[in-house]
Parts: structure tokens; sequence; C-alpha cells
């Protein structure tokens, strides 16, 4: 009897294990905050009723949360970094250092309880470490109350007061942010350069503020009779009443909630057939008025470029703000910069726009894999470009290539796997997280085949939209549309530094009047290998070589053309010899992937002539 209660107990824990190993959780949040702006001191103090669902397997002793502003005052770890790095970024540099009390960032927490009880916390830099009055169980939900308060920095970077272009305010990562918990643990990284992960939930925030401000940013307004400002209904009379109105949001399903106000702003609607309605907000400033009239038509065919190639957009709306310090993606909208040239502006747009699926619908760890969000990103937003703006260009990737081949040949190329903040370059991180990351992508096409990675894209967002991709997923997914196996193109690209080196070693003449073709793997990275043939008569065929590892084939890129697959190419063999049919005598050329979609660090011998 023993014996078959302890086999019953190691055939259940077994299955706990494995169901913990397998199964997908997310924790979940409800936010519900108030917070007063004093847009004279730029200061504000907020009340936020957090309810917390331990969706884990985990029990909990501990949660963090995120004091972004914090980040903003002189000696800091933002601060520190900034100065300690061979290229800083321009926009930061030693500024924080040269903060005042009254510009610099702020989030104090004045009170904070669980479900009543007082809690104990500590303030480590951009991160409230706080030990818990009773651990959360699994599939419990907790309440925490807080009392905070805050001061908008001086606009360095992201967020701030009085950007360049005189936007009063950028308010992003502006609130007690709960640190994300997830089969890894807790990310409760410190804000020190990079970008931002988030826990999946429900905003109702309400934001109360002098009476000539517009505000724009995440969630649907739900007062917009009590506000005007082109919110409300055409021809409805809004009436203001005392020194401050009360903007009240709410936003469902996000990860992150920002906004922005000016009382400068011109605030012009676009509704999208089928689609979301699309907000602009920007500065009352003839110089840049007429781009963003034109921006807006342009703005609506980028929306439903992304729909189509990614998937639908889920959100009802979506706006385009004027503010910040170049471009930054939050949920449901932008901060952009607006003081461009038209193609600048628009290109900026289509970037952040991206974002709205890549980041704030799939909704990677931008500190752990920064190159999923970033560099999808602009795969998608470069090819939405050419799309778009016409630009009619037959490689429109040619520039993140070039960027990554640099990357490549530097000596400062780290794996992608290196956190973010970790970079010993910030010219290395950002050739690794946008060119090398978009690269990633492009070359997949080259992998698996053009159709088989538009359908990994489609079927990537309808698995893992409103959740935490991880780069095995998208992996994976790709692995069932195309049945090849992709483990080593993943590790090899993003794990690693490895390069792709192949090159035409020899072409010779047998005895039989037939072709004797030698190529070589010079880099470490495999890849398999398109191979092109030209013949002096004009004709042209192919000769495909799959690497063993994938454990199959792509169909035929060009189908135009009659192509041969060969038998794979393991890995560790440095050569592959095979013969054509035809006499060297006849051959005009020969190349390696006439598409340039393969990244051959190397390109100069992937051409034979005769």
């Amino acid at each position: 009897m023993l014996k078959q209660i302890a086999l019953v107990f190691l055939f259940v824990a077994t299955n706990v294990v494995a169901q913990n190993n397998t199964s997908y959780w997310q924790q979940h949040v409800d936010y519900k905050m108030n917070v007063d702006m004093d847009v004279e001191n730029f200061q504000y103090k907020g009340t936020q009723e957090l309810v917390y669902t331990n969706n884990s397997p985990d029990t909990l002793t501990q949660v963090f949360y995120h004091l972004y502003f914090n980040a903003f005052q002189p000696g800091s770890e933002m601060d520190t970094r900034s100065q300690n790095l061979p290229d800083p970024d321009p926009r930061v540099l030693s500024r924080i250092s040269a903060l005042t009390p009254e510009e610099i960032g702020y989030l104090n927490v004045s009170s904070l309880t669980q479900n009543g009880a007082s809690l104990t916390y500590k303030v480590a830099g951009t991160v409230l470490e706080v030990a818990l009055d009773k651990p959360i169980l699994p599939g419990e939900k907790v309440t925490f109350s807080m009392v905070f308060d805050g001061q908008v920095p001086k606009q360095i970077r992201r967020s701030g007061r009085n950007n360049n272009e005189g936007v009063a305010l950028s308010m992003t990562q502006w609130y007690p942010k709960m640190a994300e918990y997830d089969f890894e643990g807790w990310h409760a990284a410190p804000y020190i350069a990079r970008e931002f992960h988030g826990v999946w939930g429900n905003f109702d925030v309400t934001i109360n503020i002098d009476k000539d401000y517009i505000l724009g940013g995440t969630g649907y307004l739900q007062n917009p009779e009590q506000i005007g400002y082109g919110y409300q209904k055409e021809g409805t009379e809004v009436k203001r009443k005392g020194k401050k109105l009360s903007w009240h949001f709410k936003a469902p399903n996000v990860h992150d909630f920002a906004w922005a106000a000016d009382p400068d702003y011109v605030h012009d609607v676009l509704s999208i057939p089928n689609g979301p309605t699309l907000h602009f907000l920007y500065k009352n400033n003839d110089d840049i008025i007429d781009n963003w009239k034109d921006l807006q038509p342009k703005a609506a065919e980028l929306m439903n470029y992304f729909s189509e190639k990614i998937g639908k957009y889920p959100y009802d709306q979506y706006s385009i703000i004027q503010g910040g310090d170049g471009g930054m993606e939050y949920a449901m909208c932008t901060l952009i910069t607006g003081e461009r040239n038209f193609g600048s502006l628009v290109g900026v747009t289509a970037h952040e726009m991206a974002h709205a699926w890549f980041q704030h619908i799939l909704a990677t760890n931008e500190s752990k894999h920064e190159w999923m969000d970033e560099g999808f990103t602009s795969y998608i937003s470069t090819m939405a470009m050419n799309e778009v703006m016409k630009q009619n260009n037959p490689n429109s990737l040619r520039g993140v290539y070039n960027t990554y081949y640099q990357l490549a040949i530097s000596g400062i190329e780290q794996p992608q796997t290196t956190q973010a903040d970790r970079y010993a370059h910030n010219s290395a991180y950002g050739a690794s997280a946008y060119s090398k990351g978009a690269v990633f992508l492009s070359q997949l096409g080259y992998v698996i085949g053009e159709d088989n990675l538009a359908k990994t894209i489609r079927r990537y967002f309808d698995e893992w939209k409103f959740k935490h991709p991880t780069p095995n997923d998208i992996k994976r997914v790709a692995e069932k549309v195309s049945g090849i196996q992709l483990d080593w193109y993943l590790t090899d690209w993003t794990q690693t530094t490895n390069a792709i080196d192949y090159g035409i070693k020899e072409v010779t003449q047998n005895t039989n009047n037939t072709t004797k073709i030698t190529l070589e793997r010079i880099g470490l990275m495999p890849m398999p290998i398109d191979l092109y043939v030209e013949y002096n008569d004009g004709s042209i065929e192919s000769f495909y070589m799959p690497i063993r590892m994938m454990r199959g084939v792509k169909e035929n890129p060009i189908p135009a053309i009659k192509r041969t697959t060969l038998p794979d190419w393991p890995w560790a063999s440095p050569t592959y010899i095979f013969d054509i049919n035809k006499p060297k005598s006849e051959i005009k050329s020969i190349k390696i992937d006439i598409t340039s979609v393969m990244a051959d660090i190397n390109p100069s011998n992937n051409i034979y002539t005769e």
C-alpha cells in the first residue's frame, strides 16, 4: 500500500512539474489612479489602488515597483553609466549630473498597504523593494493601496517637462509601476538607459490638471462632454468650471499608461474605415502644421499595412503625439518630436506605430530581448515605408544589412542575449537591437521561404498577442509553419557573434565535359546555400544545398528559375563539392544568393565569373 501511495505521489509530482515547465501563465494587474498635477512647479500627488492577481504557481513573499523618475537625479545609475560609456547617448551625456533640486525627477511613496495592512519597503534607486505582510498564494488576489508624489524632471530622456520643441509635459513611466514576475522570476531591473517590461492589466486613471491644458495618450477618455478640445461630439457645448479639469481615462488590456499635455496642442481626429480612430496632437506652430496635416493619411495607410501584414490592430484608437525627445512607443500611442521634414515625420511614425504590435501587443521583455521588439519593428516599418512612401526600392532593407555588416567586423559586437544595459558601447547596442534584429527576421525568410515568413509573422501574432513571447516562441512558430528545424539559427544568430561567410572556392573542368564546383564555409555560422549559375546563352539555373540541421527544405524562392536540390551540407564539413552537367566554357557566372538576403559578411567571394 505504501509503495502504491509513493508511486501515485511521484506521478502527481511529475505532472505538476511538467505543467509548470510547459504551460503558459502571466500575472495580472488592475490599476486605479488619481493624480493632481501642478503645472507651475511640475509636481504631482497621486493615489493608486492596485489589484494584483498571482496567476503563477509560486507563493510570493515580496513584490517590486519601478520608480523610473528617480533615474533623473545626480549620481543615479543612469547618470553614472552615461558618464562612463565611451559613446554615451548625446541626449544624456552629463546632463543629469547638472540638474538642480527643482529640475530633478522623483517618485516618493509615503504610504503602502496590502489589504489594509501597512507594509515595509525600501527605495533602491529606481526600484521599490517591498516585504509583504502575508505571502500571496497561487491564484490569490490582493489589493495594494499607495499614496505617492512625484516631480517631472527636466526633459532629458523620454520623459520630462518643456522639451526642446516646447511641449510642456511628456508623462511616460511616471507612476509607481509593478514589476513583472514570470517563469524566470522577478524582472526588477534598474532604469539605466534602455526600455521597459510591464504586467498586463487594466488602467483607470484620472488626471487633474489646469483647464487650459490639452491631453492625449493611453486609454479611452470617459468624460469627453466635460473636456472638449475636440474630444466631445461635434456641436456639443462644453462648459469648464473651476481652475482644473479632471481627465478620466480607461485602458483595457495594456501593460503601460502614458500621456502628454500642453496648452497649445492642436487636436485632429481621423477615423479609418473598419479600423481605429487616429488622434493627432501637435503644437500650434506654423512651421510644422502642414507636415502634421499631410502625415494623417499616411498614418492611416501605415495602420492598414501593419494590420494586414501582422494582425488587426485590436484597440479602437491610436494617438500620435508631439513630445518626448525623439520617438518612443507606449500603449495605444506614441510620443515623437515633430519639428522634422515630412519624410522623417512619416518615418518615425512608421517605426513607433509598428511598435504597437511588436511590444505593446507582442510584449517581449525589452531588457533581455530588445532585438525582438526593435528589430522586428525595424523590419516591418522599413517595408511599410517602401510601400506607403512609394520608394519603389527593390532592396529596402539594404541599409539595415549594411549596419549589421559594420557591426560584425567592428570588434565590439556582443551576443544579442546581452542584457540591454550591459553593452559596452551604445553603438553596438543600437546596431544589434535594430539592424541585426531586423536581419534576423528578413534572413528567416531566406531560410524558410518568404511565404512562410509572412505566415509565421501572422501566426506569431495570433498565438502570442497580449502575452510575453520569448525568442523560442517565434522560433517554434516558424518551425511549425515551415516544417524546418531552426534551433541552430536562433542559437548562432542571437547567442553568439558567429558570422556568415561562404565562398566559391574553385570551379574546374572535369574530363567528362562537366564542371566541378567547390564551395567553402569560412565563417562559423551555418546557412543553407542558394547557388545561381548563369550560362553564356543567358539561361539561369539554381542549386540548393540545405544544411543537415534543418531537417527539411524550403520552396524554390524563384519558381521561374529551374532548381536542383542537392544533398544536405553537414555543418562540420568546411567544403561542399558537386558537379554541373555542363562544361566550364558554357558558364558565364556563378553567384551565391542573388537576392542578397543571406547576411554574408564578405560578398566579394560569393561570385565567380569566367
